[in-house]
C-alpha cells in the first residue's frame, strides 16, 4: 500500500504541478477532498474545483513551475513529502506585475489517500518568502528576527 500511495502522489506532483493537467486533479482529487494551508486564510479548498484556482494562480505566476520531491516517506494511508518548488514571475496571479524574478521556495505535505484518490492534504509551504522574492513583500533587512541571538528582556 505504501508504495501505491507514493507512486499516486509522484504521478500527482508530475502531472499537476510540472504539467498542469487538470484532467489529473479531476481524477485523483476526490469529489469531497479537502486542501488546508493553501492560501493565505485557514480557509480549505474542497474537492477538485475548488483546489483549481489554487494551481491556476500559482501556474499563472509562476508558468515554468517545477516542483521537486526531495523526500517522500509513506505509512499507512499517508504519504508525506518535502519538495522545493521553482519558477520564474512571469504572471500577474499573486497581485503584483510580473518582475522576472527566478523564485525557490520550500514546503511539507502530508496526503491522505483513500480508494486510489487524496481525500485530504495539509500543506505548509514558503508563502512569506514567495511573496518576498516577487517583491510584494519588502525583503528583510538586518538580522534575522528569529535566529538572532537577543537580550533576554521583555517589551514592555
Amino acid at each position: 500500500m505504501s508504495e501505491t500511495n507514493k507512486a499516486l502522489v509522484r504521478r500527482w506532483v508530475e502531472e499537476v504541478w510540472n504539467q498542469g493537467r487538470e484532467e489529473t486533479i479531476d481524477e485523483l482529487f476526490a469529489a469531497d477532498g479537502i486542501g488546508y494551508g493553501l492560501g493565505d486564510t485557514d480557509v480549505a479548498l474542497r474537492g477538485p474545483a475548488g483546489f483549481k484556482p489554487f494551481v491556476r494562480n500559482l501556474r499563472g505566476g509562476l508558468p515554468d513551475l517545477r516542483m521537486t520531491i526531495e523526500d517522500i516517506i509513506a505509512e499507512g494511508d499517508k504519504v508525506t513529502m518535502r519538495i522545493t518548488a521553482e519558477g520564474t514571475h512571469k504572471g500577474g496571479h499573486f497581485g503584483v506585475a510580473p518582475t522576472g524574478h527566478r523564485v525557490r521556495i520550500a514546503g511539507l505535505v502530508l496526503i491522505r489517500i483513500a480508494n486510489g484518490q487524496i481525500v485530504e492534504g495539509w500543506n505548509s509551504w514558503d508563502q512569506l518568502g514567495l511573496l518576498r522574492q516577487i517583491g510584494a513583500l519588502p525583503a528583510s533587512e538586518g538580522p534575522d528576527q528569529f535566529t538572532t541571538v537577543r537580550s533576554s528582556t521583555t517589551a514592555g
